[in-house]
């Protein structure tokens, strides 16, 4: 290896390869404690395999991004501890729904860390990026075949599709709110029924967290959050229930009475603020690309801006709580 080799290989890290990777520290700190109760509160044995490997891959995750930062000499982040979760308190969740929150997982990390590794150059953090692209493809497979083997996996619309080649040879095909609208395409479909299905899930997250919930502001907060899914619920159904456009959907996201919450008020906040928060506002924002219907366009630009402002005042309260890490600044050159 030449020189010059050698020193691009450990060069600085760029901006963008901190933020990423403290951004993962963090994800896979928040999954590791997340799922150390899952795993030990789990009784069907195929799912807590499956729990098992989601935990092991997150510590195995922190172990590699922890030698990363000791090499360049940057802080760990402190993230989640031992104090952040309860692994032996009573059983709250359905096995099913321990189930969906692999799949969540799943869903998140490969959208995240696709865009880390597009992100960053140094050959090192771009091979931590594309071992974690692996591994969530391998385990997104065993969630998946799962879940289709349990019968809960939450199939989008089968519908007979047109097999011509055709253009669309009028402006009124963007229209649907003022002047009538078209049939929904496949497209538009596909995007407002992954909106949903995830909007299902997030409802009785924000229901469940909400009984978990120590402070009485997290427990109005998380209420608020279940509102609001409610009414994305009700506007996106309505487009499809009009065309007479199936929606599948879960009946086993059971909860248990609770006795003592497994997870800190920190931890449960975190998960709603990335998990959910981020990845819905990824999902909207593809949809909003993707959509030519002006209704639709409209309903998805009311959602976006109501769940900026939701998702904001859970930041708000993080930062009061003492709850939100700084991640790392860079020197101060100013003179």
């Amino acid at each position: 290896m030449s020189e010059q080799t050698g020193h691009n290989h450990f060069s600085n890290l760029t901006a963008n390869e901190v933020s990423n990777l403290w951004s993962s520290y963090l994800k896979n700190s928040m999954e590791q404690r997340l799922f150390e109760y899952f795993y030990e509160s789990c009784e069907d044995e195929q799912i807590k395999a499956m729990a098992k490997k989601i935990l092991d891959h997150a510590k195995l995750s922190l172990e590699e991004l922890a030698v990363i930062f000791n090499k360049d000499n940057l802080t760990t982040p402190h993230a989640f501890t031992e104090q952040d979760v309860t692994p032996d308190a009573h059983k709250v969740f359905s096995d099913t729904f321990i189930l969906y929150f692999c799949h969540d997982i799943t869903m998140l990390s490969l959208s995240t860390y696709p865009s880390a590794l597009s992100d960053c150059s140094r050959p090192d953090v771009r091979d931590f990026f594309q071992k974690r692209i692996e591994m969530s493809m391998s385990m997104q497979n065993d969630v998946i075949n799962l879940m289709l083997e349990k019968g809960v996996y939450l199939k989008p619309a089968q519908l007979e599709m047109e097999n011509e080649v055709d253009f669309v040879q009028s402006k009124k095909y963007l229209s649907g709110f003022f002047t009538g609208s078209r049939p929904v395409n496949a497209l538009e479909i596909a995007n407002l029924t992954r909106i949903l299905h995830r909007a299902q899930f997030s409802k009785m997250v924000f229901v469940t967290l909400h009984k978990l919930a120590n402070k009485v502001e997290l427990k109005e907060h998380f209420s608020q959050g279940r509102n609001g899914i409610e009414s994305v619920l009700e506007s996106l159904s309505e487009v499809l229930e009009k065309e007479n456009i199936p929606l599948s959907a879960s009946s086993d996201f059971k909860i248990s009475p609770v006795e003592m919450s497994p997870f800190s008020d920190k931890l449960m906040l975190f998960f709603v603020n990335t998990c959910l928060g981020m990845f819905c506002f990824q999902m909207v924002a593809q949809a909003l690309n993707s959509t030519l219907r002006s209704d639709i366009v409209m309903k998805l630009t009311k959602i976006s801006t109501k769940m900026r402002k939701y998702y904001s005042e859970g930041l708000v309260i993080a930062i009061k709580e003492g709850w939100f890490e700084q991640p790392p600044n860079p020197v101060d050159h100013k003179v």
